[in-house]
C-alpha cells in the first residue's frame, strides 16, 4: 500500500500539493512514483512561469515510462526543487520530501477540487 499523508491535498493524476502559508508545494504521490518505477528525469518549468490547475507543467522519466505532471492549482513558480537536477531518484525515496516545484497560490478555492488523505487512499484501491 502505497503510503498516503494526512494535511495535503491529492490529484486524480497523482500530484500532491502541501500548502505553506500562500504556497504550495507541489510533487507526486508516493503511489505515482511506485506506480513509475525508477525515477531517471525530472522535467521542470522555469521560476516565474505560471502554471494552471488540470494542465500540465513538465514530467517525469522513469527505465519503465514518462508520465506528464499535471498542475493540481494555479499559481506562479517561485522555486524549483534544483536537488532533483542531480538526483531524480530522491523522488523514489520519499517522494512527500522530495516535493517537484514551489507555487505562489492564485487561487486557493482551487483546493476545495482535491482530495484528502483518505478520499485519496480510497481512490488509489480502485
Amino acid at each position: 500500500m502505497a503510503k498516503v499523508i494526512e494535511g495535503l491535498y491529492y490529484s486524480e493524476s497523482h500530484e500532491f500539493v502541501r500548502v505553506e502559508g500562500d504556497f504550495g508545494f507541489i510533487g507526486i504521490t508516493d503511489y505515482a512514483q511506485n506506480a513509475l518505477g525508477n525515477v531517471v528525469y525530472v522535467d521542470v518549468p522555469e521560476v516565474d512561469d505560471e502554471v494552471s490547475a488540470g494542465e500540465e507543467f513538465g514530467a517525469v522519466e522513469s527505465v519503465k515510462a514518462a508520465s506528464d505532471l499535471i498542475s493540481p492549482v494555479t499559481g506562479v513558480v517561485v522555486e524549483v526543487n534544483e536537488s532533483l537536477e542531480d538526483e531524480p531518484e530522491r523522488i523514489n525515496a520519499d517522494a512527500y520530501e522530495n516535493w517537484i516545484i514551489k507555487v505562489s497560490l492564485a487561487d486557493k478555492s482551487e483546493l476545495d477540487n482535491l482530495m484528502d488523505a483518505k478520499a485519496y487512499a480510497a481512490f488509489c484501491e480502485k
